[in-house]
């Protein structure tokens, strides 16, 4: 049956060393609950069944709001979505990313999901959530790479035996933005780079970020670095509202006078990570924006995609979507 949730003991700590060492008791039966939109999805399949469900979202650690921070922002990891699209202080300095935030699933979802869950959430690969034993699941397979199976939605670029993509809207905006993830591990506070926190199939098959288990997320920091720099962002999916990203693509750049004296530009949905499109970069620093550019960038931007037998279309999605992002340099 796959109506109903199954039976889980449900702890609500009030303290972030309470979390963890509820996390160290019970061990591969943890789970740990934030917003719960990736989490309920999960349990109402059945697909995941822990016996302990740890819910962390009233941890004060987490629920420190969106801040100042020398310049940039901290944003705590309960921050819900729809907060970050009505944060004056971010669409002032990083608009790209209150951008993102808007275009993730629903306003009903978006009031309760959260930045830390969006982010840490898990690939939506139809046939690992639907249980199928493929190499993320611990099996020997990947379904989605067959010559008979259904993979518009999969990857174009460094698939290795696994061809699922990340499907977070933010991700993208915040690896754009050069942001810090700050993670309790233990006893420790760790910051790591936001290119750094989504890892690829190369190192875990069985995560999308470096978060181990018991690591918790307790927010983001962006730099003030890009603060008011001029931000893309846009998103291609089926649907404008619910669907995840077909393509993405985010873009951070600083002029100095007509030319790009310094740019960064991630596409999301191509791979399991957010993908930096360094070839674009390299192609615009100390350039011009103009219509030669835009013709060049989107010559490049898909260079080196492999494509499924279902997904060939990404590659001239990528190719317009890195177009108008030059474009709007121009705007």
């Amino acid at each position: 049956m796959t109506d109903m949730m199954h039976n889980f003991e449900l702890f609500q700590p009030g303290s972030l060393a309470d979390a963890q060492a509820l996390v160290k008791k019970h061990g591969d039966n943890a789970w740990l609950l934030a917003g719960g939109k990736d989490s309920l999805d999960w349990f109402k399949d059945r697909v995941k069944q822990p016996a302990a469900v740890i819910d962390i979202s009233g941890l004060a650690e987490l629920n420190g709001g969106i801040r100042d921070d020398d310049g940039g922002v901290y944003i705590s990891a309960m921050t819900t979505l729809t907060e970050i699209t009505k944060s004056e202080l971010i669409k002032e300095r990083f608009p790209m990313l209150a951008d993102a935030a808007e275009r993730v699933a629903s306003p009903q979802i978006r009031n309760v999901g959260t930045i830390g869950g969006n982010l840490c959430q898990d690939t939506r690969c139809h046939y690992y959530r639907d249980g199928f034993p493929c190499y993320r699941a611990g099996g020997d397979t990947c379904f989605a790479n067959t010559p008979t199976a259904m993979n518009r939605e999969h990857a174009l670029f460094e698939a290795k035996r696994c061809v699922a993509v990340t499907p977070s809207d933010t991700a993208p905006a915040c690896v754009a933005l050069d942001a810090e993830m700050l993670v309790q591990r233990g006893e420790n506070q760790i910051v790591v780079p936001a290119e750094e926190f989504f890892i690829g199939p190369e190192i875990d098959i069985e995560r999308m970020t470096v978060l181990e288990p018991g690591d918790i997320l307790l927010g983001i920091r962006i730099p003030a670095t890009w603060a008011e720099s001029h931000q893309y962002f846009e998103k291609v999916a089926d649907r404008n509202t619910w669907d995840f990203a077909l393509v993405s693509v985010a873009m951070a750049a600083i002029k100095e006078g007509d030319s790009v004296s310094d740019i960064r530009m991630v596409c999301g949905a191509v791979q399991c990570t957010p993908r930096r499109m360094s070839n674009v970069e390299d192609l615009l620093k100390g350039e011009v924006p103009n219509e030669e550019m835009e013709t060049l960038a989107s010559r490049v931007a898909s260079s080196g995609a492999k494509a499924l037998n279902y997904n060939h279309f990404k590659q001239p999605l990528m190719a317009n979507l890195a177009k108008r992002a030059v474009r709007s340099l121009s705007a």
